[in-house]
């Protein structure tokens, strides 16, 4: 990976949907350049749900077997690196990064920003130590393992009713911790009383528990409310200072596309967590991917002089 490499596509982050975006571009005879720092978002969990032939699967596995898939193909190279600034050039976009103290670069015709987003927790000390086990963020990839438990959700954001609503389908034995921070008015404890769902809106200190797992959590006043796991509502923060270019972005940061993953800029897409609505379940950031991967192949064909005017 050197400046003066001439890559189609440089594709920028190796979960589902990069890695599918690389592949079926590969398949489409583009020399792809393919760059992960291999720091993904899921690290933690043990398994992944719901991709199809791969239900429960470690996400780290998943996330090797396909690299091994684009690195099959000879028009593919691979690199672990940082990215640490994508700038126009004139005969597309040149990418510099970093890896073990070693500059990196190169240039490619056109930018695929698949590098998904950071997870922000509520401030709980022993959290991370539950994470991926007895706690989830993502209720479709493991509401299932939990169901019928007496499950916590820990939630400090507006979207808590809707939210908490949805890990209700999965038990009837929910407590709501809104940690004293999420707005909830009236309408929408109602809400939750008549799906059955206990809130308590007292600041929370901790979850506790032992090398068995999750066994409750801990108020701040003392009061320590049994439950064997539950899931937590992160924030989530795009982080695209790497890229000069400007792109248009939605209230909450997210890469703004088209259907097929066009952004404002031409000749960068996204795809998978990092544009609306957020964080998706694997198979579907997967199908995303080959979408865009398809879009990028009929620009390549059709629009290069049109993406130059564009520039220019």
């Amino acid at each position: 990976m050197t400046d003066h490499e001439q890559y189609d596509v440089a594709v920028i982050g190796a979960g589902p949907a990069g890695l599918s975006a690389a592949l079926n571009l590969v398949r489409a005879k583009r020399r792809v350049l393919l760059v992960d720092a291999n720091r993904p978002r899921n690290a933690a969990t043990l398994r992944s749900h719901g991709f199809l032939t791969r239900d429960g699967i470690s996400p780290l596995e998943l996330r090797k077997l396909g690299r091994l898939e684009v690195e099959g193909y000879p028009e593919a190279t691979v690199v672990q690196a940082v990215v640490d600034r994508v700038e126009r050039a004139d005969d597309g976009f040149l990418v510099h990064g970093a890896w073990r103290g070693a500059e990196v670069s190169a240039r490619a015709r056109t930018l695929v920003i698949a590098t998904g987003l950071r997870e922000e927790f509520p401030a709980l000390p022993s959290l991370r130590a539950f994470y991926g086990t007895a706690v989830h963020s993502c209720v479709e990839c493991d509401g299932y393992d939990k169901a019928g438990q007496p499950l916590a959700f820990v939630c400090e954001t507006a979207d808590v009713v809707d939210r908490a609503l949805l890990v209700a389908s999965w038990t009837d034995d929910l407590v709501v911790y809104t940690n004293g921070i999420a707005p909830l008015d009236d309408a929408g404890r109602e809400r939750l009383v008549r799906a059955g769902v206990r809130v308590d809106e007292r600041p929370v200190a901790d979850l506790e528990g032992d090398r068995s797992g999750m066994t409750g959590v801990r108020l701040a006043d003392g009061h320590v409310e049994p439950r064997t796991g539950g899931f937590v509502r992160p924030t989530w923060h795009a982080d695209l200072d790497w890229v000069t270019v400007a792109l248009d972005r939605d209230a909450e940061g997210l890469v703004v596309v088209d259907r097929s993953g066009r952004t404002s800029a031409p000749g960068i897409y996204a795809v998978g967590d990092v544009t609306p609505p957020g964080p998706e379940q694997l198979i579907v950031a997967a199908g995303h991917g080959a979408l865009t991967a398809a879009a990028v192949h009929r620009d390549l064909v059709g629009g290069l002089e049109d993406l130059r005017d564009a520039v220019q």
